[in-house]
């Protein structure tokens, strides 16, 4: 275990960026231990935590992340699946007197999973595994899961309701139910309060500095392009939607940073040791639609090559998000504008930025 020192840290307790209300108020500050934390989602919860005057201790193993993310909370490094990693874990838990944990580190390349399957159980059910048995020793109850809605698999509806039966049709959606199974079994046996938040399409930047660094999602796909020269590409353009091209549910992630923090004010008021929920828009945007924006955010000419749909990619997938609008009080409050816009400023200002007015054409884009 390899901490930094903890900051101290200030700013204002009930807003965060641009003045987003946070989540409930709770008696007393928490410290919060945060896994992958210094990996894209897990910063921008980070960041939120900090701003409220929360204590934050992040686990990462920086094979992904970056440690400048976190600021100034304390980071202990290690891989949540080694099997050392329960000690550590352990010793972290109760050292820094840690009331709640969010868990975001794991593995998360579909493809790579369906190469890798016995690794990605091991990464993902095994690094899981382990928090819940470190939890479990120092008496921790409280604990925030990043599952996804790749648990749906390829579902018959367009609107994902959570009451959907979960069919997932690769290993690393199946490692995220098994992990949800997990929370629920740790709830009946010793009293865990668990939440599983099933998230759709992640994108956008809350800060640009914080911007996504992987290009495995649509829209850092289609930014890693354009700064090649390379033309989008589409996979299908005769899907019956109304373009004929797919349709997700992308969510910005500072609204997601703001769902995980409502889940926590959840777990102190809910008696229910177990839930699960969708976190999106309710609302759908196609792939034209996205390399569009991206085009006209950016100026440059996005018309795309369209190539034969790829196998498993379902028409439309979006998330209900009734249930954590009633229960949590969050609702997304930006639109497919802000999460372009905030994502093409997270890539000219990172280390990899695109010229405008550079020759040849422009990106490529690929579904989620």
């Amino acid at each position: 275990m390899t901490p930094r020192s903890p900051s101290e840290p200030g700013g204002n307790a009930g807003f965060g960026a641009a003045g987003v209300a946070l989540a409930p108020t709770r008696v007393g500050l928490m410290t919060i231990l945060v896994t992958g934390g210094a990996g894209y989602i897990g910063a921008h919860v980070v960041r939120l935590l900090q701003e409220r005057g929360e204590k934050v201790v992040v686990v990462d193993d920086l094979s992904t992340g970056r440690a400048e993310r976190i600021g100034g909370a304390t980071l202990v490094e290690v891989d949540v699946a080694a099997p050392e990693a329960v000690d550590v874990l352990t010793r972290a838990l109760a050292e820094h007197d840690v009331r709640a944990v969010i868990h975001f580190a794991a593995r998360k390349q579909v493809g790579e999973s369906v190469e890798k399957p016995a690794w990605y159980y091991q990464q993902n059910v095994g690094g899981f595994t382990n928090l819940v048995t470190a939890m479990q020793a120092a008496g921790v109850d409280r604990l925030v899961f990043s599952s996804s809605a790749a648990t749906y698999g390829m579902p018959s509806v367009s609107l994902v309701e959570e009451k959907l039966h979960a069919e997932p049709i690769n290993p690393y959606g199946e490692t995220k139910l098994v992990g949800e199974w997990l929370g629920r079994a740790a709830g009946r046996a010793w009293g865990l309060r668990f939440v599983a938040l099933r998230y759709f399409n992640v994108a956008g930047a809350g800060w640009p500095e914080l911007g996504d660094p992987a290009v495995l999602n649509l829209v850092p796909m289609v930014l890693d392009r354009l700064e090649r020269g390379e033309q989008p590409k589409i996979f299908g353009d005769d899907y019956p939607t109304p373009d004929g091209t797919c349709i997700r549910d992308y969510i910005h992630v500072l609204d997601l940073a703001h769902a995980h923090l409502a889940a926590l004010g959840y777990l102190d008021v809910d008696e229910r040791p177990f839930d699960v929920f969708n976190v999106g828009t309710g609302q759908g945007s196609s792939v034209r639609e996205v390399i569009d924006e991206i085009g006209r955010v950016s100026g440059l000419d996005v018309t795309p090559e369209v190539l034969p749909r790829r196998a498993g990619d379902p028409p439309q997938l979006v998330g209900d998000p009734r249930r954590i609008n009633e229960l949590f009080g969050w609702t997304a409050t930006k639109g497919l504008p802000e999460i372009i816009s905030s994502a093409w400023a997270a890539w000219q200002a990172g280390p990899r930025s695109i010229e405008v007015g550079a020759s040849g054409g422009s990106e490529s884009a690929a579904e989620v």
